[in-house]
């Protein structure tokens, strides 16, 4: 069967992704404070088989030998998480020198290796003494955000040139304060939910701004978006004209205030008297100009209208007979090239990174004493192969990070979903690289990828 070569950029930035509370570990080494997730994570039925992050993947004593993987790898950038209560216990007032001193020596040894360091600096793991105040539908959170952005950029910001604010607004304000499926774990009504997602994207602007007084270079920022694919249902002008007003719901209600200062008029409208109290000065900082946008990027969504959603939709399922990962998302590889189309239609002339791509399967250590994961294989190509036809296309992709390095704590699942190129028995925390890995490995070596030459890219 005949293959063609797909090129990418010699200068395309190979990566990998990770999170604190999902691989570090060490929940009360070294002064660090409890987050949202320690508390939630000890609430009964929160998350599968009672799991924690207390111990993790032991990445904060084992980070020098999980550089040495991304080395072998041959990765040249490390996407990595700060975990707010290691930096600051409390979120607002004494600084963990220790805390502090742990990053400073990840972002060194990273640098030894020829891996360039990229900063998340939020990335699900709120202070439990903020959300005691009242978390993110509170203002003040975002004063508190501002000046622990200062205190990690003062720091590092002479060896670190890549930061995100944030990672998944679009994730973990509705799960976590609207659903209540991840950490905190409320249920409260829209306006609240609106309120702390605007909070949120203050607290991005004034982190922006704050990483370019505190830093002493030139740095670049944006923010891991996890923009939704929306996809009609049909072709019919119904659903096409549903799919548009769901993407203004969904990813507008966030990029727009980013990218043209104002809210979309579906969500003014979807919330009437529930619209947050926006002060004068606050579309200005929100839309702060940013050098870049973050795209995470796992599966589709099909509207389905709905009489009893707030937003009027819910998620259709995917077409009968869809291949679909361990956590039954619908496996669909040019949701890579849509999802970075649509943003484009809309706000044009954005720089993107793909900063997570992956999936999970029921991975097990075979009887050679190896991992064979041909889906993950197979599911990494097709989506490279999307984000080729996006930049053939003419978007400004430059660069693509897989999630994850290695298995993890994967939030309310648990240790039971496994997404890393890298196997972890979690009960040695021994490590042992997937075929995923040496296929990531021979990609990046060659900086591209063979398809098949009838391999069908789109639709």
């Amino acid at each position: 069967m005949a293959h063609k070569f797909l090129p990418f950029p010699s200068d395309f930035v190979w990566g990998c992704a990770t999170a604190a509370y999902q691989i570090e570990g060490a929940a009360q080494a070294d002064g660090r404070g409890l987050s949202i997730w320690d508390t939630f994570c000890r609430r009964p039925g929160a998350v599968f088989a009672g799991h924690s992050g207390d111990v993790a993947v032991d990445h904060y004593r084992r980070y020098e030998e999980d550089i040495e993987r991304m080395d072998w790898l041959g990765v040249r950038a490390y996407r990595f998480s700060v975990s707010w209560p290691r930096v600051i216990p409390d979120g607002k007032g004494i600084v963990n020198e220790k805390g502090l001193d742990f990053y400073e020596r990840l972002v060194d040894r990273l640098l030894q290796r020829d891996i360039t360091p990229w900063v998340t600096l939020y990335h699900w793991d709120l202070p439990q003494a903020l959300e005691d105040e009242g978390g993110w539908p509170e203002r003040s959170v975002t004063d508190y955000f501002e000046r622990y952005v200062e205190i990690v950029g003062r720091r590092l910001g002479d060896r670190v040139k890549q930061w995100i604010t944030f990672n998944e607004p679009l994730s973990f304000i509705p799960f976590g304060y609207w659903l209540g499926i991840h950490a905190p774990g409320r249920k409260e009504p829209l306006r609240v939910v609106a309120r702390a997602a605007h909070n949120v994207m203050l607290a991005h602007g004034l982190g922006v701004r704050a990483l370019r007084q505190a830093c002493p270079s030139s740095v670049e920022a944006g923010m891991a978006f996890n923009p939704t694919c929306v996809w009609p249902a049909s072709d019919s002008a119904q659903d096409q004209d549903a799919a548009q007003r769901v993407w203004m719901l969904t990813n507008g209600w966030w990029t727009y205030p980013m990218f043209e200062g104002k809210y979309p008029s579906e969500v003014v409208e979807v919330l009437g008297d529930d619209m947050p109290q926006i002060r004068p000065e606050d579309m200005e900082v929100i839309s702060t100009p940013t050098d870049f946008l973050g795209v995470n990027v796992y599966f589709r969504t099909i509207p389905k209208p709905s009489a009893v959603s707030p937003l009027g939709f819910v998620q259709a399922q995917p077409p009968d007979g869809a291949l679909r990962t361990a956590m039954g998302w619908e496996i669909w590889p040019p949701v890579i090239y849509y999802t970075l189309r649509q943003l484009e239609d809309h706000h044009p002339g954005l720089t993107y990174y793909q900063t997570e791509n992956g999936a999970a399967f029921d991975d097990e250590i075979g009887e050679d004493g190896k991992v064979h994961d041909p889906r993950r294989v197979q599911f990494l190509r097709d989506h490279l192969a999307e984000a080729h036809r996006a930049m053939e296309d003419g978007i400004d992709l430059r660069g693509y990070f897989v999630w994850s390095l290695m298995d993890n704590f994967e939030w309310s699942y648990g240790f039971s979903k496994r997404f890393g190129l890298y196997y972890v028995d979690f009960n040695t925390l021994e490590r042992i690289p997937k075929d995923s890995a040496y296929f990531y490995r021979d990609v990046i070596e060659k900086s591209g990828l063979l398809v098949r030459d009838d391999t069908a890219v789109g639709p």
